[in-house]
């Protein structure tokens, strides 16, 4: 496989400190744990997980703009984890990110225009009045946006100034992190064309984060799930919509509706019990097991599952996928859990204490 991006056990870990006049650290929130994966040239990767599940923050640490605690990111054969200053600046322009709220991630003092040329000029590329019409007209924008200031334009549209802005310096990877989340749904549709259409004309490489499964299975070639900082699933789009083996992803895609109302009535709904763990004290051994309906007393609590391949391309980190899959397992209701965040929801009895939030974990 000739792979642009390749990622192995990329860890970020954010301290948790306490104490005001001398700060001590106490604990880390792991809010990306050991996520490896490959992104061939000219594939889109969806990355899909609920809320607090670490997707955001793995593709920032993907570009460096988050740095990673552990592990590596290889971009076409360059260890970009181990570089820093100028070396680090002319290795960006190969790789951006669309970011996931088009107004606050545009400067509001700055034209279009102005955004445009900033970022060609900072890598040395050419500025012309022509390249600049050829960028508003690759996402659908006049050639008159290039003097209109953000506040101007609709949500979609600053999406697609956002989109440009990314273009300009010629990126062969384009992360973008949840693109159309802020967008209604007949615009989502227009930035989503808009993206296939330019990777077949520009040739990119993408690595699509978003919640929404739908977005995710319309845009990607090959869909990774995550799950409190760690992929439990991951294979091309069409199997794994077609055939979920973890649980966790089933539950996910359970919840989908169906357009057919008879298929709607039929299908099977599994209700995960429980809320997501901290991320600051996650489950031992198996990560999911503490909402799993499958879970079994042999190795969910005791062993922590690998991501193994069970179909062609298609990996999954259960140890028990296969007799889920052939109906050996049956599903069991399950009891939600109190953890303590100090110790872990398997140290003690199901008393609640004193859970930290991420916000309060790393200060913002």
């Amino acid at each position: 496989m000739n792979a642009l991006l390749e990622v192995d056990d990329l860890e970020v870990h954010f301290p948790i400190t306490q104490g005001v006049l001398v700060s001590r650290t106490v604990g880390h929130v792991r809010a990306v744990d050991g996520v490896s994966l490959r992104i061939p040239r000219g594939e889109t990767y969806g990355l899909v997980g609920e809320s607090g599940c670490g997707k955001s923050t793995l593709g920032r640490a993907v570009l460096k703009l988050t740095a990673p605690t552990a592990g590596s990111v290889r971009f076409d054969g360059t260890d970009v984890a181990s570089l820093s200053g100028e070396p680090l600046r002319r290795m960006r322009r190969r790789f951006q990110m669309v970011f996931q709220d088009p107004l606050s991630s545009l400067d509001p003092r700055q034209s279009v225009g102005s955004m445009l040329r900033e970022g060609m000029a900072a890598h040395g590329l050419p500025i012309t009045a022509e390249r600049l019409r050829g960028l508003m007209g690759a996402v659908g924008l006049p050639e008159a946006a290039l003097n209109r200031y953000p506040h101007e334009f609709s949500g979609g549209q600053r999406q697609r100034i956002g989109i440009a802005r990314a273009l300009c310096v010629e990126p062969d990877l384009v992360v973008a992190d949840e693109p159309v989340s802020a967008l209604d749904v007949s615009v989502q549709a227009q930035v989503l064309n808009l993206l296939r259409a330019l990777q077949r004309e520009l040739g990119l490489t993408y690595l699509v984060i978003a919640h929404d499964l739908a977005v995710v299975r319309h845009v990607s070639d090959r869909v990774g799930v995550m799950y409190l900082g760690s992929i439990v699933e991951e294979g091309p789009a069409a199997d794994l919509y077609a055939r979920p083996l973890h649980p966790y992803t089933r539950a996910l895609l359970s919840a989908v509706p169906q357009p057919d109302p008879a298929a709607e009535d039929a299908r099977e709904r599994i209700l995960l019990t429980g809320d997501l763990p901290s991320p600051a004290a996650p489950p031992p051994r198996c990560r999911f097991h503490t909402r799993c309906p499958w879970r079994q007393a042999d190795r969910c609590d005791t062993e922590r599952p690998v991501l193994r391949e069970i179909g062609p391309g298609h990996r999954v980190a259960c140890h028990h996928a296969e007799a889920i899959r052939d109906g050996r397992i049956a599903a069991h209701e399950v009891t939600p859990q109190a953890a303590d965040p100090a110790t872990g929801p398997d140290a003690g009895p199901d008393v609640p204490g004193p859970a930290l939030s991420v916000t309060d974990a790393i200060g913002r």
